[in-house]
């Protein structure tokens, strides 16, 4: 079964954090209904995370001369963080982008990669 990772790129912290129970809830159902269209399809979430509080993050990267800088926030210099994943399995890629796009309703941006086997 083919592996890929499915991430929400341009997901709005502030918007999130501001956000009623109802509007979590709300996103928490679109992802439900992922999950069932993806199984109809034969595919299946292995894994993932809602990655919290990504201004919150600290960077580490090599910097000159090999030296380790350690920033605050995330690496990309832009609004659009991660901020969150699924780990998936589906033989049918068309199947699964097809499933995904229910994604939309609660995330801006949906980005499907292939994950290598390890």
């Amino acid at each position: 079964m083919t592996r890929y990772v499915v991430m929400f790129p341009a997901d709005d912290e502030a918007e999130w954090e501001s956000g009623t129970e109802a509007d979590h809830q709300a996103t928490y159902d679109t992802d439900a209904e992922f999950a069932r269209l993806l199984e109809a399809r034969g595919g299946a979430i292995t894994g993932g995370a809602e990655l919290t509080h990504s201004s919150k993050a600290r960077t580490i990267t090599r910097g000159p001369k090999s030296d380790v800088l350690v920033t605050d926030g995330p690496f990309a210099e832009s609004a659009e963080q991660l901020s969150g994943f699924y780990l998936v399995t589906c033989d049918d890629y068309d199947a699964l982008v097809e499933a995904a796009a229910v994604l939309t309703r609660a995330h801006p941006a949906v980005e499907i990669r292939p994950v290598e086997a390890s």
